[in-house]
């Protein structure tokens, strides 16, 4: 255990005695050490984002190089099974861990905490913090030269003033592109600039802050009634899974802590859902006339209709209809960002990433796409699969196999690997869905398909399979504590109300 190996090693330097005493270098800086600066062109003169060498090409006697773009359930798990015996991974993303969606919902509203739902790179594959050719990197990937075999990075700072933006390069040996996608907002003006979209723990947080924020603001006195109304408002576009969860979470919130530690304001804070269509869409009828029966119980308004546009005190509906609003959540499904959009390469239908049975672009050499960016092209006969964390996660485990296999073969390399034999091309089955809705209510859909016939279970008993499958998949032990902790400490405390 850590905890173990720190202890004899404390207790190995208090048993030494060394004559002199020797110079130490910080890892940080011996990192730093082996970019060597590139000198800047005419080109790059007066450009902030001052350029570095970076990670040239891997040697015939090196391990080769798996650079994955990306730290979302596809990227995360071909990290954490690819085998670093044979590969050095190098990793660039945004964010420097993994974020457990499913449970994402849950931190707006505090029943749980958001270290609850994250999960550090450096867990998921430790080789990234102890091995000398791998890396993570705080970065984006703002260009992918194919033909170099190269991606060009830029640094994120999250806007501290002190530093400016740096570019470098990685040359890769074998290049997963795992970069997820982005919010789509269908073009809706105001969208982007008003609504909070829930996918990531930095958005959790600021729903939980505003949510808190408007209720303590409506509580001082000189707030008229009308603008309590509003400020309590909390309208969720989309009736997906996230959309629905949210609003049962919400709503549970409200029902079991603000009526208690908000009597004041608490007959004026309400939910409502809008959506264009049917909520949960993808789930067998019978349980979306349940969803429907206990969010309405549970005090969640719905609506069906369709934004035209978003203000920042209300949005309007295509039929002239006004919502004023406090809290706005934007959950209406997702599109390719704008650096899948930049790469010169067939894309599949709906604008993402082509890619063939065996995850790979076939357009360049040494290349494959998994997850929410990538989708089969059309002359595979194979349609593009949903945007869902089970494909994400299934792709990368079958890619970190297939990049071991390869790389055992002694394909790992750049252009080794042209007349290999990929083996069996990867096939998604799907296993069902899952969804609360408040109450200690939940939906299981076990069909494999939405035409086909299957197990499905609403209420109680399935609150309770949610809670437990979703309890195991959390990827490490630390973070299941945490789940189980904070879960046992809101049934019996109740949901932590502090607005930090």
């Amino acid at each position: 255990m850590t905890w173990l190996r720190n202890f004899n090693q404390l207790s190995a330097n208090f048993s030494r005695q060394p004559s002199v005493k020797p110079t130490f270098t910080p890892p940080s800086l011996t990192r730093l050490l082996q970019f060597s600066t590139e000198s800047q062109s005419p080109a790059t003169v007066g450009n902030s984002a001052n350029k570095y060498a970076g990670l040239g090409p891997t040697k015939g006697d090196e391990k080769p190089r798996v650079v994955v773009l990306g730290s979302g359930w596809a990227g995360c798990r071909l990290i954490k099974d690819i085998d670093t015996k044979i590969y050095d991974v190098v990793c660039v993303s945004p964010r420097n861990h993994m974020v457990f969606t499913p449970l994402l919902a849950s931190t707006c509203v505090g029943t749980l905490e958001f270290r609850s739902v994250a999960e550090p790179i450096g867990r998921i594959q430790p080789a990234i913090s102890r091995e000398p050719g791998s890396y993570f990197f705080l970065s984006n990937c703002t260009r992918a030269d194919f033909q170099n075999q190269e991606v060009h990075c830029q640094t994120v700072i999250d806007g501290v003033d002190t530093l400016n933006p740096w570019g470098f390069k990685i040359s890769y040996d074998k290049l997963v592109i795992a970069a997820g996608a982005e919010a789509s907002t269908f073009g809706i003006k105001g969208a982007k600039e008003h609504a909070i979209f829930l996918r990531e723990v930095h958005h959790a947080q600021e729903i939980r802050r505003k949510l808190l924020l408007n209720l303590m603001l409506s509580d001082v006195p000189g707030v008229t009634d009308e603008e309590k109304r509003r400020l309590l408002h909390c309208v969720v576009v989309g009736g997906g899974p996230t959309g629905v969860e949210f609003s049962g979470e919400l709503s549970d919130f409200i029902m079991k802590d603000v009526r208690q530690r908000y009597a004041h304001v608490k007959d004026y804070i309400r939910v409502t859902l809008v959506e264009a269509n049917e909520i949960l869409s993808s789930f067998d009828d019978r349980l979306r006339t349940y969803a429907i029966k206990q969010l309405t119980k549970s005090g969640v308004h719905l609506v069906r209709g369709i934004v035209k546009d978003v203000q920042p005190r209300k949005i309007i509906l295509s039929d002239g209809t006004d919502i004023p609003y406090g809290l706005l959540v934007w959950s209406t499904g997702v599109g390719p960002s704008p650096f899948v959009k930049s790469l010169d390469i067939p894309k599949a239908p709906g604008g993402r990433i082509g890619i063939n049975e065996w995850l790979q672009v076939p357009s360049v050499q040494d290349v494959f796409a998994i997850g929410d960016c990538s989708g089969f092209l059309e002359s595979t006969g194979k349609p593009v699969l949903p945007a869902l964390a089970q494909v994400a996660e299934r792709q990368g485990k079958y890619l970190a196999k297939l990049l071991n296999r390869i790389g055992k073969a002694g394909g790992g390399h750049a252009n080794a690997a042209k007349e290999m034999d990929f083996g069996a091309p990867f096939v998604y089955r799907h296993l069902g869905s899952m969804a609360t809705v408040g109450r200690y209510k939940a939906l299981v859909d076990l069909r494999k398909s939405k035409e086909e016939k299957g197990l499905s279970l609403a209420g109680f008993t399935s609150w309770f399979i949610w809670r437990s499958a979703y309890l195991t998949r959390v990827i490490s032990w630390r973070n299941r504590f945490y789940v189980a902790i904070n879960w046992l400490t809101t049934f019996v405390f109740g949901r932590d109300i502090s607005r930090i």
